[in-house]
């Protein structure tokens, strides 16, 4: 009986360090295959289920990806084309996100073919989100950034 209970842990802990293993693989794969930054996302703000993800979002080429932090898969759950995405707004977590996101994280509101969503980033990836959306190729679409909150 102490001998299952012993290889039933040692295996659990293999289970649990090789899922460890690859989530720090997958995001070193990530970062590889382009700039990635820290970005937690929400559906939208007015559907009372929605609640915050933790993930990292990439830029490639024309568009900005979007992966759960906490997934196993190597492709994105989201996809922002360049050309679809408006910039609504951006403002600062209220008392309830403060304690849901990172620190000093910005929220930023994107208007895109699915729907609103909102991603909060430090305000460094968000200077960058801005920049990298406003400095799209000739022939496309320009978006206002919105006003810093500040």
């Amino acid at each position: 009986m102490v001998q299952s209970a012993e290889l039933a842990l040692a295996v659990l802990g293999g289970v649990l360090l090789l899922a460890v293993a690859w989530l720090w693989l997958r995001r070193r794969w990530l970062s590889r295959a382009g700039a990635t930054f820290s970005c937690s996302l929400r559906r939208t703000a007015t559907t009372p289920s929605s609640r915050w993800v933790l993930g990292v979002a990439r830029y490639r080429e024309h568009e900005l990806q979007w992966f759960p932090s906490f997934s196993l898969s190597l492709w994105p759950r989201l996809r922002f084309d360049r050309t679809d995405v408006r910039v609504r707004d951006q403002r600062r977590p209220s008392t309830e996100e403060a304690g849901l996101l990172f620190d000093a994280d910005r929220i930023i509101a994107l208007d895109g073919p699915r729907g609103e969503v909102e991603l909060a980033m430090a305000a460094e990836s968000l200077t960058g989100l801005l920049s990298w959306l406003e400095a799209a190729p000739p022939g496309m679409r320009y978006r206002l950034s919105p006003a810093s909150p500040d």
